[in-house]
């Protein structure tokens, strides 16, 4: 049994309407077909898709940290006084 929806569910959409390299829009990380089908879904689809969303979302910062993030590794430095 689905549970029902107290309030209706808007767009996730925040006017960023760009793919990026995965095909998940840049501003709102849904796929094509998510947009494209968004004002004909019912609300319990909805709330899966803005849960993956936010999935999606999460994982792609940690990707952009992690390639930012650069291991620096000092050389080996002598005593300053010698």
């Amino acid at each position: 049994m689905q549970q029902l929806e107290i309030f209706h569910i808007d767009s996730p959409c925040i006017g960023i309407c760009q793919s990026g390299p995965r095909g998940y829009c840049l501003g709102c990380y849904r796929s094509r077909e998510e947009r494209l089908h968004w004002i004909n879904l019912d609300d319990h689809v909805k709330s899966k898709i803005v849960k993956a969303c936010a999935l999606r979302k999460k994982r792609a910062f940690a990707r952009k940290r992690s390639a930012e993030t650069v291991i620096y590794e000092d050389p080996v430095q002598g005593d300053l006084l010698d």
